[in-house]
């Protein structure tokens, strides 16, 4: 089924031109079935790609998606215009008074930054205190998922020595909840200075490691119940959006090293490799599958 989103955001257009299925809300409330409520905090610089990019793995799906923006009250982005806050995104005060089936928290380029000198740190906290009592099942990406970690399991991130930073290969456990129907061998894009050690996890009884890379480290971890799963890379992104990355550090002088199995022939002037994409859209097909199982008809909210 389609992800229902307003005709005026700029994802409607980029969705249908890659002809994932989308309609507006007067098409989507003539439809007698309650779409599932998927909240996405969007802590990235690059709203408007972000936001095409997650209600596009979303809406890869049989399912009817409404998709609810969440900004941060305490917290006044640079790069995104306050006209497009105000029209697409709502806080999480107003959240809690309506509800959410899933969430989805998406990383932030703060990752070299103690938590609690985050500006928004205690309002993000605030949300997932709550998102664990009243969302059905909770996805944390990239550094959302090691500041998910740091609330729920006081578990530390460390820094790289060097950018993890390309295209790597992972294996994975059994875990039909969320990884049927995927490859033996994952490809995923990693794109961080920091990493969460294998060995915090497997001291806590409550995690479990399902898709990790010998070179990259941990991708995806997941409580016993599923409602928490923390996800350190990016399988999210677009063919070119590491790329854009690259230029970018290099344009501020940064001397970035070449991303890992990314450019063809280690060549920045070359299309990059699109390896990661199926499975990707499996990983998310399943998690919005898990959460429409796991999810009361009646939302549960304050």
């Amino acid at each position: 089924m389609p992800i229902k989103i307003p005709k005026s955001l700029p994802a409607f257009k980029i969705l249908q031109e890659k002809k994932v299925y989308v309609m507006d809300s007067d098409r989507a409330e003539r439809q007698d079935i309650r779409p599932l409520k998927i909240g996405i905090v969007n802590l990235m610089p690059t709203k408007e790609a972000t936001e095409a990019q997650l209600m596009r793995m979303i809406g890869n799906s049989s399912l009817q998606i409404e998709p609810v923006l969440i900004r941060m009250a305490s917290y006044n982005p640079k790069n995104t215009s306050q006209t497009h806050l105000d029209a697409f995104y709502t806080t999480f005060d107003e959240v809690k008074k309506t509800g959410l089936d899933g969430l989805i928290v998406t990383g932030a380029p703060i990752e070299m930054m103690p938590f609690e000198q985050v500006e928004y740190w205690d309002e993000l906290c605030e949300i997932m205190r709550w998102s664990k009592e009243y969302v059905s099942s909770n996805l944390f990406l990239c550094w959302g998922g090691q500041a998910a970690l740091k609330f729920f399991y006081d578990i530390e991130k460390y820094p790289l020595a060097q950018k993890c930073n390309g295209i790597f290969p992972h294996t994975h456990s059994s875990c039909p909840e969320l990884l049927r129907g995927m490859d033996d061998i994952i490809f995923a894009p990693h794109s961080r200075h920091t990493e969460i050690r294998k060995s915090d996890i497997l001291a806590h009884p409550d995690l479990e490691i399902l898709i990790e890379s010998e070179q990259a480290g941990l991708l995806i971890v997941a409580n016993k119940s599923r409602s928490l799963i923390f996800d350190f890379g990016h399988m999210e992104y677009d063919r070119n959006t590491i790329a854009l990355e690259y230029k970018r550090d290099k344009d501020k002088g940064m001397n970035p090293e070449i991303p890992y199995n990314y450019f063809p022939n280690d060549d920045p002037t070359q299309t990059p490799k699109l390896m990661w994409r199926a499975n990707a859209e499996m990983f998310f097909r399943n998690w919005v599958n898990f959460v429409y199982q796991e999810t009361p008809y009646k939302l549960r909210h304050e």
